[in-house]
């Protein structure tokens, strides 16, 4: 994979993460989510699927250590986003149909804004993460294109 190839992936990879967040966002502002459109496994997701696939072939070139902090934050956005998920997936309360069809439960509104502040904790770290992503890309960005396997 060449350079450019290198960082159109990743900037793909990194516009996939920012649309799973809004699509958390939107499923606790109320809007028609299923659950299958914010994956909760960090390995399901699209961004997880580029890391963990040829993401990893980065891990071969210099100065990439950031590879590392990238999967911790990704991995703590993904245990944040688990507590939002089982607000609205989980099987307490749930009716026969919604669970037959993966879609969510009616939620109080206690546990909207317990939603809400574990989203406020999952855009912080979602910050970060991208902070760290494009931190690589400009690594990348000053690689020789030789440096590219």
């Amino acid at each position: 994979m060449n350079k450019e190839e290198t960082l159109t992936h990743l900037r793909n990879a990194k516009k996939a993460h920012i649309t799973w967040v809004q699509r958390a966002h939107a499923l606790i502002e109320g809007l028609p989510i299923e659950k299958e459109q914010v994956p909760v496994s960090c390995t399901e997701c699209k961004f997880g699927l580029w890391f963990y696939g040829e993401g990893q072939q980065l891990a071969m070139m210099p100065s990439m250590d950031c590879l590392k902090e990238i999967e911790i934050l990704h991995y703590e956005l993904h245990d944040v986003y688990m507590k939002i998920f089982k607000i609205y997936f989980s099987d307490e309360d749930r009716s026969i149909l919604s669970k037959l069809f993966g879609t969510r439960k009616k939620v109080s509104t206690l546990n909207q804004d317990i939603a809400k502040e574990h989203y406020n904790q999952l855009k912080v770290v979602s910050e970060k993460l991208i902070a760290t992503i494009e931190r690589l890309e400009r690594r990348l960005f000053a690689l020789q294109a030789g440096s590219f396997v």
